[in-house]
């Protein structure tokens, strides 16, 4: 079968009876600036739409020596958190006329930096990424090209602009009045060391034992990545070892919580006297017999200043502030958490 010939610019200038730049002024809106009649305007912009006429992207980025997409990277698309972002920030883009491109790490620094090179040849404008990356020296090098802006994790003291959640005290909050009541065996299952996430929610843990007057016990800290499986494989471990699940547990994000929830399903040990809490939340907690507290990011709100931020740069304004801690709150389901 043959396939039909696009539509272009100088098809709907000849099918209308006039020039090419008559008819590429009328299609870009400046029909009025230049005086052209509204007869003509009327039967150029009639005949586009019959004919289904679609501006080129590429002519226009070489009009304007922008791509108009942006790059996203993430660790990962099945993360709850993640996902939700993705989300909101392909609706923003797409509502300004902008193309978001995503690229998945799988938490793996070489396959990050492929991926991110992968954006920069299809000439991406901007690049928003939450890095697995130990050091940002290849980040500031691309920075000098076109802007980045670190999302949900910084690269250890980057200077590049970032839009984070603060973790640190909302945990410490969380873990404060849990462990006031189940102090005496609370445990942390957490993500890999060496990023910043971790070792925030990690802080935050210490110091609300620490408020409660509680000495964290080293055996408490178990470290994995933040896949599901790694949760389930983790907590599996755990239970052998103490014969038992523990009496207290936080998890450093949702996917973690899944794997944990998973093991607690296939035991038969979703009524169990566990006092499970965690970083992250999700509206199916709601519906779980096992009362999970939970600290809740505002996902919407970083997809949000991430592109606010990212646009800002692209179209080369200045930053009212090139640093944002994004504020949590706190959903305790637990009934001694409410008392």
């Amino acid at each position: 079968m043959k396939q039909s010939k696009r539509i272009t610019i100088t098809d709907i200038a000849k099918m209308a009876g006039v020039s090419k730049s008559t008819a590429s002024l009328v299609l870009n809106g400046r029909s009025k600036e230049f005086r052209v009649s509204d007869e003509t305007r009327d039967r150029i912009l009639a005949l586009a739409q019959q004919q289904r006429y679609q501006p080129s992207i590429h002519a226009r980025s070489l009009r304007s020596s922008r791509s108009h997409t942006v790059g996203l990277v993430v660790p990962e698309m099945t993360n709850y958190g993640f996902a939700v972002i993705s989300r909101e920030l392909e609706t923003l883009c797409r509502e300004v006329g902008l193309q978001l491109l995503i690229a998945c790490t799988d938490e793996n620094p070489s396959q990050e930096m492929m991926a991110v090179n992968s954006l920069i040849q299809r000439q991406v404008d901007g690049l928003i990424v939450a890095s697995s990356m130990l050091t940002d020296v290849e980040y500031r090098k691309i920075n000098q090209q076109l802007p980045v802006v670190q999302f949900d994790r910084i690269i250890g003291d980057s200077p590049l602009p970032l839009v984070v959640t603060e973790s640190i005290e909302s945990t410490a909050t969380l873990v404060e009045k849990v462990a006031r009541q189940h102090g005496d065996e609370f445990y942390f299952i957490g993500g890999q060391a060496r990023i910043s996430p971790t070792r925030d929610r990690l802080a935050g843990f210490q110091l609300g034992l620490e408020r409660a007057g509680i000495e964290c016990r080293p055996d408490w800290i178990i470290h994995g990545n933040y896949h599901y499986s790694a949760g389930y494989e983790m907590f599996a471990q755990l239970c052998a070892r103490l014969g038992r699940p523990p009496k207290a547990l936080f998890t450093a994000a949702c996917g973690l919580l899944e794997g944990v929830l998973r093991y607690l399903s296939q035991h038969n040990l979703m009524n169990s006297d566990l006092r499970l809490c965690s970083f992250d939340d999700h509206y199916l907690f709601d519906c779980l017999p096992l009362k999970i507290d939970t600290v809740a990011q505002d996902s919407e709100g970083l997809a949000r200043s991430s592109f606010e931020m990212i646009t800002t740069l692209i179209e080369e304004r200045t930053l009212a502030q090139d640093k944002l801690y994004l504020p949590t709150y706190i959903h305790w389901r637990h009934p001694d958490s409410r008392a």
